[in-house]
This record gives structure tokens, C-alpha cells and sequence, in this order.
């Protein structure tokens, strides 16, 4: 789960992080109020997106970058009045964009370095690993494709946690003198307190800013949180805003699918996480691209196949939908039987092609034949792909 970036910083503040006085606002006049209350002679206005590269982004009506810095409490004002309620896009929203319904206002920060500082959960080691730069207010993939060395992994034992001669090597690897390691040492362990209570996938400071006053910072934030501990931490399951998700995946978790999104237009249902990514690349290998990754589990009831059904017929750039069953303890008639259910429902408005293996795979056949409905049957996995290429391409000869 993804927070706005005001959200981060108040997790960060109140886990010990030193990050600028600010406060969010919701229309124009809070923004400028915000300002007002300030003491300081500038500020910078922040679109609440779950997005990078607010930045360098633009408005749906062609008012350009989600970050602004300006001098005035007005300026706050007329730049809030121009982000409140419009659409932002920038390079990770897609063209559709995020719509930015608050704006974060701050004071500026007089900066001499930019670091880049994250804590992240690495799956070769099993190990939270602490991702270090010099390289700060860029993208951390960009560093790494150009300039490797810049970089800095430090894998932290997870019975152990983050020793104090880490931090040290960690600050000292940021540039920090030996005489000055207490303020960013004190930071690590902090972001790392965070990262662990709060069951973090990932604590980002990008950038971690060293003023000219010599403060450490944490000035933007980005935190992601494992969904499967969230119901440890009710006060993060509040933070989420709705219209920032997917909608699709909001339906998914709606019914307690495993469902994720991709660009592609043909629908996917799968049992088995194993199964599903298999066929997720024979759909790439005859040629076509997956709408979806939809794991209905083992256990998945009528009611959860009739959703996950409704949910790909819902979708509009599906063209075609590939059901792709081995029943074990999903068995291959309770299968059948939701799909009929969700045609009969909400009728099919693209092709439908199934491959049903494995327990009562015969009732199961014999119940989608009867039906009536306007499915297209599969034996083998590469044979239901190709159909299912072929399905969305509109060729005919299935």
C-alpha cells in the first residue's frame, strides 16, 4: 500500500526524522493560511500524488510541474487554486494522469547536497538493505545505470538489526565527516525503527538534504507498507486514499482476489500463482499481451469466480478473456458454475476461451457445453494462448 508524501513525512517526524514545518491543505485558502503561519520568506507548493516525477510533470490543462516554489503566501494561493482538482501526469501516472485533490505547503529549504537514502526489503538475501547515494534528487535507477559506484548496499541482518557501525560506514559513505556522524546516524536508525514497527516494504528519502545550516533533513518521502501485515496497523489501512488506486485492483481486493493490472488486453484467470505467471508468458509467446495477473487461489468460491469474472468483463481493454484452470482443490464444476453464473449475469461482450484440466474436469465441461454460452474451448496451455491471441486480434478461425 502507497501514502501520500505528507503522510510519509508525518511517520517520519514522529518516528524522529527532522523533516521542513508544513502542513497539507485542501483548497487554495488553506494553502494560503498554511503559508501565512510559516516563518520563513518562501515556500514550496507539493501536488499530493502517489506518482514520482511530480516535478517535471504537467496538468491535463497545460499547467506545468507539480512542485513550485514561490515567495508569497498569494503565489501559494494561485498555484494551489491551479493543482486542487486538477489532473497531474507525470512519467509513472500514464497518460490518464492521478487527481490531485490536496497539495502539500512548506517551507523552502536552503540546500547544499542532496542524498539519496532508502531502506528496502532485497528477496536474494531475505534481508532489509539499506540503499545509499551521494546521487540525491534523481531517480535511483538512473544512478545505478549510469554510475554504479555511486551506490551503496547495506544489507542489515533482520535478528540483529541496523549496528551502529553501519550507520557509520552508511554516513560516511554519504559524506558526512567523522567529526560529524551523530545527526545522520541518529536519522538511520530512526528510518530503520520505522521501516521494522511499521512492517514497511520500502522507507524512501529522496532527496535526504544537508542544509547550508548543516541540518540532515528528509526533504520528500515515499513509504510503501506490506498489504498482507496491514491488519496489524489499522492507522495505515486509514491512510490509503481510494483515488489514487487502480480501480480494478480496489474491486479485487474487494472480494479477496489476487489481481494486478498490466497494459495489455487479454484477461487473465488463473489458479495458482505458479500457473498464472506460465501463462502470462505463453500469452507473450504467441504474441499477445496480458490485461491482468488473476490468481482466484484454490480455495475460491462461486461468489469470488463470479467476481473475478465480472471484474475482467468490466474492464474495457479487454478484448478477449483466457480462463486457464487445473482443479485441485478448486474443483473444475464449482469453476464452471461461476462462470455461468457471471455470463448469465452480465452477458460476454468479447471471447471466452477456457481450458479446463484436473478434478471433475468432465462435470465441468459438460456444464459449460450445456450452458449454451459462447465459449471457446482449449486442451493444451499453448493452444489456449494462441486462441486467446487470436480472440483479441479479431482473426477468425478459432
Amino acid at each position: 500500500m502507497n501514502i501520500h508524501e505528507y503522510q510519509a513525512r508525518d511517520l517520519l517526524s514522529s518516528a524522529g526524522v527532522a523533516v521542513p514545518r508544513g502542513a497539507v491543505a485542501k483548497t487554495a485558502e488553506e494553502a494560503e493560511a498554511i503559508a501565512r503561519s510559516l516563518p520563513c520568506n518562501s515556500f514550496v507548493v507539493k501536488a499530493q500524488v502517489h506518482a514520482g516525477g511530480r516535478g517535471k510533470g504537467h496538468f491535463v490543462d497545460g499547467y506545468k510541474s507539480g512542485v513550485h516554489l514561490v515567495k508569497t503566501p498569494h503565489q501559494v494561493r494561485e498555484v494551489a487554486k491551479h493543482m486542487i482538482g486538477n489532473t497531474l501526469i507525470t512519467h509513472q501516472t500514464g497518460p490518464e494522469g492521478k487527481p490531485v485533490h490536496s497539495v502539500l505547503v512548506g517551507e523552502s529549504t536552503e540546500i547544499a547536497r542532496e542524498l539519496y537514502l532508502a531502506i528496502v526489503l532485497d528477496r536474494s538475501s531475505g534481508c532489509p538493505v539499506i540503499v545509499a547515494s551521494q546521487q540525491g534528487g534523481m531517480e535511483i535507477e538512473t544512478v545505478a545505470e549510469k554510475k554504479p559506484e555511486a551506490i551503496l548496499r547495506e544489507v542489515i541482518h533482520p535478528g540483529l538489526g541496523l549496528q551502529p557501525y553501519q550507520a557509520r560506514k552508511v554516513s560516511i559513505f554519504l559524506g558526512f565527516p567523522s567529526t560529524g556522524l551523530r545527526a545522520p546516524c541518529r536519522l538511520l536508525h530512526a528510518a530503520y525503527r520505522l521501516f521494522i514497527e511499521k512492517d514497511c516494504s520500502q522507507v524512501e528519502i529522496n532527496p535526504l538534504a544537508v542544509t547550508k545550516g548543516g541540518d540532515v533533513v528528509a526533504l520528500d518521502a515515499k513509504l510503501n507498507f506490506d498489504d498482507n501485515a496491514l491488519f496489524r496497523h489499522k492507522e495505515i489501512q486509514d491512510l490509503q486514499d481510494p483515488s489514487q488506486e487502480d480501480p480494478r485492483d480496489l474491486a479485487a481486493a474487494e472480494h479477496h482476489l489476487n489481481y494486478i493490472g498490466l497494459e495489455g488486453n487479454i484477461g487473465c484467470m488463473v489458479n495458482g500463482a505458479g500457473l498464472a505467471m506460465a501463462t502470462l508468458d505463453l500469452i507473450q509467446a504467441a504474441g499477445g499481451k496480458p490485461a491482468n495477473f488473476l490468481d482466484v487461489g484454490g480455495g475460491a468460491s462461486e461468489a469470488m469466480i463470479t467476481a473475478a469474472f465480472r471484474l475482467l468483463q468490466a474492464d474495457t481493454t479487454v478484448q478477449a478473456i483466457f480462463v486457464n484452470i487445473f482443479g485441485g482443490i478448486l474443483k473444475c464444476d464449482l469453476l464452471a458454475q461461476g462462470m455461468i453464473a457471471a455470463c448469465r449475469s452480465n452477458p460476454p461482450r468479447v471471447p471466452i476461451i477456457v481450458r479446463l484440466q484436473g478434478t471433475n474436469v468432465e462435470q465441468g465441461r459438460k456444464l459449460l457445453k450445456e450452458s449454451g454460452l459462447p465459449l471457446i474451448p482449449a486442451e493444451g496451455l499453448l493452444e489456449g494462448a494462441e486462441k486467446a491471441v487470436a480472440a483479441a486480434s479479431g482473426k477468425k478461425g478459432m
